[in-house]
C-alpha cells in the first residue's frame, strides 16, 4: 500500500516530480502518483485529498507552479504532513510558486523545499516515515553514507587526474 502520494497539477511537472518518485523507489518506499488540478476539477481534488488518509497515505508531496494552490489545499484537507515543491515558472522563475507555498496561513503548514527540489521532497518524506520505521531509517543512513562515498571518490579522482583532466 502506498505511503506517499505525489500529486501535480499538470503533466508538465512530471520531469521534476519523477525525481521524488525515483528517490522513494531507491529507498523502498511505496508511492502513488497522480495529476489533479485543484482549479479545473475541484470535486475530484477534494475527493483525492480527503480520501488520502483512508488510502493509507502518510505524506503528500505536491508540486505546483505560479499561484501554487495545490500544496496548501492538500494541507487544508489532509491531516498529515504535506511537502510542497515550487515549480520553476517562465514568468518569475518559480519565485511566485515559492512565495505562494511558504506563505500559508497559521494552522495550515506546508513543508517547502527549493524550486524544483523534488529529490529533497522525496528524502524528506522518507525521513518523516522513518520516525516509526527502523528499516527505512537504516536505508536512509545507507543512502547518506553512499552520498558521502560518492563525494570522496570524486575528490580522489580530482587529486589523481588534476582539474584539467577530471572527467565526471
Amino acid at each position: 500500500m502506498a505511503k506517499v502520494s505525489i500529486v501535480m497539477g499538470s503533466d508538465s511537472d512530471l520531469p521534476v516530480m519523477a525525481k521524488a518518485a525515483g528517490v522513494l523507489e531507491e529507498l523502498g518506499v511505496e508511492y502513488e502518483m497522480t495529476i489533479i488540478s485543484a482549479h479545473r476539477e475541484p470535486d475530484i481534488f477534494f475527493e483525492y485529498a480527503k480520501g488520502a488518509e483512508e488510502r493509507g497515505i502518510k505524506v503528500i508531496i505536491a508540486g505546483a507552479g505560479m499561484a501554487a494552490h495545490l500544496p496548501g489545499m492538500c494541507a487544508a484537507l489532509f491531516p498529515l504532513p504535506v511537502i510542497g515543491i515550487p515549480m520553476h515558472t517562465a514568468s518569475l522563475g518559480g519565485r511566485d510558486s515559492l512565495y505562494s507555498i511558504v506563505q500559508m496561513p497559521g494552522g495550515i503548514p506546508v513543508a517547502t523545499v527549493a524550486i524544483d527540489g523534488a529529490k529533497n521532497a522525496g528524502i524528506l518524506a522518507a525521513k518523516m516515515l522513518a520516525i516509526s520505521d527502523d528499516d527505512l531509517l537504516a536505508r536512509l543512513r545507507e543512502y547518506t553514507e553512499n552520498m558521502k562515498k560518492e563525494v570522496q571518490a570524486k575528490d580522489a579522482r580530482l587529486k589523481e587526474t588534476g582539474y584539467k583532466n577530471y572527467k565526471k
